[in-house]
């Protein structure tokens, strides 16, 4: 059975110029969103900025414990987006993910801000 246009691409088959969730044309900028969209993508992002180099069991443990399963899944989504690669000494950024995470900082920095102009509860 074919699987609907509108559901999302496995999680190693994403690349700019293929539809992915909320793009027909693939454009790259929807490409990254639904890749940092899915689930723990960003958490796993956030704890390899820094430069640092985790193994699968801490990477899992700085993210709370994440499924095993869901962990592979995101680790194969970032390394075949070229945002994170396997060394001898574990997973870590690409400079690519690092020119990311540089980014993400900036998004921190005006989300925080951005927070203190909201109404209080």
């Amino acid at each position: 059975m074919a699987r609907p246009s509108s559901s999302a691409p496995p999680a190693g088959s994403l690349t700019p110029g293929a539809p992915s969730r909320g793009s027909r044309t693939g454009r790259p900028i929807m490409v990254l969103l639904d890749a940092l969209g899915r689930r723990w993508s960003l958490r796993i992002l956030w704890e390899l900025r820094g430069g640092a180099r985790r193994s699968f069991r801490d990477l899992r443990a700085a993210c709370d414990d994440i499924s095993p399963s869901v962990l592979n899944d995101r680790l194969k989504l970032l390394r075949g987006l070229a945002l994170v690669e396997l060394g001898p000494e574990g997973y870590a950024l690409t400079a690519q993910g690092a020119d990311l995470g540089a980014k993400l900082n900036d998004l921190d920095a005006w989300a925080k801000d951005w927070a203190k102009t909201l109404p209080g509860d």
